[in-house]
């Protein structure tokens, strides 16, 4: 029993002293996860949500009162410009089309007849012309008679009364050509006020047919046949009788915040996906950055918005996609990721292995110069890395200030002040708030522990 109980006390001691190594060993160290710098292709992305939505639509809304007599086409068919998809009873609009038509007709006839009564006005005058021409030829020759003693008196008087008659049967002539002109220029401008009328009409019966505007897709069919609509304000119950889309060209209609919408321009190249199509991946092109802030919570636009309360913003981005597929449909929700910007074989580092710090951040000095300094420092901060070095056979860090460029969804690029190859600490973000520059530090191999759950740590 004793033996027992020295070798438990001997395995104790040899325990006791083993662990007390290790504590003095590691007595004054900073554990640390690290990673190494390297070089990758990066690239920058925006993420926006939105919806699709086809870059050309239009409400069809009702022009006239009435009842719907046919609608020709269903939700989801495709149409062609100028078929016609609906009608509003139009009895009374096309018997006035008809009726104003019957009328031109008799106009026309009417010209007709004024035109045959010019001409027969025009016959008579050349032909009171050429009686007047025989008649002054007589009377001419009668003069020279009666001047001569040769014609007696009486005959003269004929000749000469003969000849006023022609002048005035000629004047009479010309006067019923112009008669017959003004009827016919009378009978135009009514056949021009009955055309007008027709044209009124035709409008009006025109407005209970619609037609389609462009090739496209109904999207939405709020009515049906025997329904009563009304010409209105748009988007009144009533007043719309379908939507057409034309799906020829289809957009992601994304909402960007406004802290990422700076780096967003007209031409960057976008990877969108929807969520009913899940694995699918579209390619598309920025097409259309917004220049109004829209509320988050209710999409109004800020210049529009009554409400002083500062919130939240987005801007409006549409992506038109390159080769639109016939699976989308109008209003799927849609997530697009839009490349800002790409650079090949760039040095880059863990975005958590940023630091912000004074530039003499954590050298020995005295407590009221670290009290100045850390007063300070908001305003002589400087962005950095802990680098992992060497020294002596221990590992120690140094801050060593970073310019940075693009950012990428995990990493970001580092324009000066590493080397590929460098090793820097990664981690944790409680060790990386709290390091200072020279601390020895050693390296942490065990995996982080996953993020807790919003519900157990709740609870």
């Amino acid at each position: 029993m004793k033996k027992i109980i020295i070798a438990v006390l001997a395995v104790v001691v040899v325990a006791g002293i083993v662990v007390l190594t290790v504590v003095r060993a590691q007595a004054g160290y900073t554990k640390v996860y690290t990673g190494k710098v390297v070089r990758q292709n990066l690239v920058s992305t925006v993420s926006g949500t939105g919806q699709i939505k086809p870059k050309t639509y239009v409400n069809l809304g009702a022009n006239a009162l009435g009842r719907i007599t046919h609608l020709y086409v269903k939700e989801g068919e495709k149409v062609h410009k100028g078929e016609e998809v609906a009608t509003i009873e139009n009895v009374q609009q096309e018997a006035n089309v008809q009726g104003q038509k019957a009328a031109i007709a008799a106009a026309q006839t009417d010209i007709t007849a004024d035109i045959a009564a010019e001409k027969t006005a025009q016959a008579n005058i050349d032909h009171a012309k050429a009686d007047l021409e025989q008649k002054l030829l007589d009377y001419q020759r009668a003069q020279g008679l009666y001047k001569a003693g040769i014609m007696a008196k009486q005959d003269f008087d004929a000749k000469k009364a003969a000849y006023d008659l022609d002048v005035a049967t000629l004047a009479q002539s010309q006067a019923a050509l112009a008669q017959a002109k003004a009827t016919t220029a009378s009978a135009r401008g009514h056949l021009n006020t009955q055309e007008s009328d027709l044209t009124a009409n035709v409008d009006l019966y025109n407005k209970t047919i619609a037609v389609a505007p462009f090739d496209g897709l109904v999207t939405n069919l709020p009515v049906r046949e025997g329904e009563t609509v009304v010409p209105g304000i748009q988007d009144t119950n009533g007043s719309v009788l379908m939507t057409l889309a034309d799906v020829s060209v289809i957009t992601a209609e994304v909402k960007v915040d406004e802290t990422d919408i700076v780096n967003v321009a007209v031409g960057q190249s976008a990877d969108v996906t929807v969520d009913a199509l899940p694995g699918k991946i579209f390619k598309g092109h920025v097409t259309l950055v917004g220049d109004q802030a829209l509320l988050r919570s209710t999409g109004v636009a800020t210049s529009q918005s009554t409400s002083g309360q500062e919130e939240a913003k987005d801007f409006k981005v549409v992506v038109t996609l390159d080769h639109p597929s016939d699976e989308l449909r109008p209003g799927l929700s849609t997530t697009a990721k839009i490349i800002t910007a790409q650079k090949s074989n760039v040095i880059t580092i863990p975005i958590q292995a940023l630091a912000m710090r004074a530039p003499d951040d954590g050298k020995s000095k005295s407590g009221a110069v670290q009290a100045a300094t850390a007063a300070n420092s908001t305003q002589k901060q400087v962005q950095g890395v802990f680098v992992v070095r060497s020294e002596n056979g221990k590992l120690r860090v140094h801050f060593v200030p970073v310019t940075t460029g693009i950012t990428g969804t995990t990493d970001i690029e580092v324009t000066s002040g590493l080397q590929p190859g460098d090793e820097i600490v990664t981690g944790t973000f409680q060790v990386l708030r709290d390091l200072k520059d020279n601390t020895m530090v050693k390296r942490d191999t065990t995996p982080p522990a996953p993020p807790k759950d919003s519900d157990s740590s709740s609870s």
